[in-house]
């Protein structure tokens, strides 16, 4: 009954982040009686743009950039991939234990933050580390990092802001090529993206052996980052909702 009780408004304005165009419809689409302005849609990536062929205005997530900062270097530990996301059976990927398994056995540390539900799925090891979603928060975990590595099961991403603040801390990234994210991934000079678990291993390997490679590519990440959310950008997007 809202719309019946306010006065009509100059513009309105509908930030839609998900890949359900029925609510689309249901949202926008308000009683002709009103005389209305018709609804500016504010979408979250291109990729959700393409996938939805929808028109709309595309502002990434906002994300507060004084949080994070470059990986502080330690030589002490040793070579840690991990992945951080909230906990649950579309967040991961089932290809994802085969994969984590190989890594263990090669000598990789694993840290999985939101990887809780992954107990019964993988057996203990002395280099893998489980945490429920929220343990730490997300510049304290990827600190702990060499490399981010993220891939979903049917969960589909529209975003990725785990993957957008793992390139903030300076991280190599290896993401998984559909979703979100990958309109800000360069594949092998900001960040890197695969198609099957035979590429993902591959890739992290490589960064394994060259920490030069892991550095080159971690600074680009970082200097992406800091593009996407400048403040003459930011000042962009602010001032299509005020003009």
């Amino acid at each position: 009954m809202w719309p019946y009780l306010i006065p009509r408004p100059r513009r309105l304005i509908y930030v839609f982040n998900t890949f359900h165009p029925k609510i689309i419809a249901l949202t926008t689409r308000m009683p002709r009686m009103l005389n209305w302005p018709d609804a500016e849609l504010v979408l979250i990536s291109d990729f959700q743009r393409r996938m939805l062929r929808v028109d709309g205005v595309v502002h990434p997530s906002l994300i507060d950039v004084e949080r994070f900062s470059p990986r502080r270097l330690d030589s002490d530990r040793p070579f840690t991939v991990g992945r951080l996301s909230r906990d649950g059976p579309g967040k991961h990927h089932p290809d994802d234990i085969p994969l984590y398994e190989t890594l263990l056995a090669e000598g990789t540390a694993l840290r999985i933050q939101g990887g809780a539900g992954l107990k019964d799925s993988l057996m203990p090891h002395p280099q893998l580390e489980l945490f429920p979603p929220g343990q730490f928060s997300a510049e304290e975990f990827l600190q702990t990092l060499d490399v981010f590595y993220y891939r979903t099961g049917w969960h589909l991403e529209t975003f990725g802001r785990v993957v957008l603040e793992a390139m903030a801390c300076g991280l190599p990234v290896v993401c998984h090529s559909h979703g979100g994210y990958v309109d800000h991934i360069r594949h092998g000079e900001n960040g890197f993206l695969f198609e099957t678990t035979e590429q993902a291993l591959r890739i992290l390997a490589d960064l394994k052996a060259d920490p030069t490679l892991r550095a080159t590519v971690g600074k680009r990440a970082r200097q992406s980052f800091e593009q996407i959310y400048s403040s003459q950008a930011v000042r962009q997007r602010l001032d299509f909702y005020l003009r």
